[in-house]
């Protein structure tokens, strides 16, 4: 890693280009969703470690970028290690996943404001039925598991 971490709008900028022709499940922009993950830290007093990690929270998990990225970024290490808290991996069950994110220190405020922004109901309304309830009984049962 560099002395110096990415700015804010450079994270920001690497996240949008990393994400550039993904959409969400309605098809709307991914950055759209990364944008309201790192507004809902920020709203619920995230520091700017946890609002570059929300930038980046589904980039390695959705292969924007690779791993070995990670380890190497100009990030600070508390930023790497919330990013590699959130990042859900195959096959693993979801009280693991939880575990991990409560016992990494800023990982929860950017879980929570993932989850906020995923179970947002107007989202919700712009897929269809079996989608809808999928999503919202995963991630009802992730804040349960979370303790939110």
């Amino acid at each position: 890693m560099t002395d110096t971490p990415l700015s804010p709008a450079e994270v920001e900028n690497l996240a949008r280009t990393a994400h550039e022709g993904q959409t969400d499940k309605a098809g709307r922009p991914y950055a759209e969703h990364l944008a309201a993950v790192a507004d809902g830290v920020r709203a619920r007093g995230g520091d700017p470690e946890q609002i570059a990690a929300a930038w980046l929270h589904d980039a390695v998990e959705d292969d924007a970028l690779p791993a070995a990225w990670l380890a190497g970024a100009a990030l600070t290490e508390r930023t790497k290690a919330i990013v590699r808290a959130v990042t859900k991996r195959p096959g693993e069950e979801p009280e693991a996943y939880a575990r991990r994110i409560l016992a990494t220190p800023g990982a929860l405020l950017v879980k929570e404001a993932d989850l906020a922004h995923n179970a947002d109901s107007a989202r919700l309304a712009l897929l269809d039925g079996p989608t809808r309830k999928r999503l919202t009984e995963k991630y009802t049962r992730m804040r349960a598991l979370l303790g939110l």
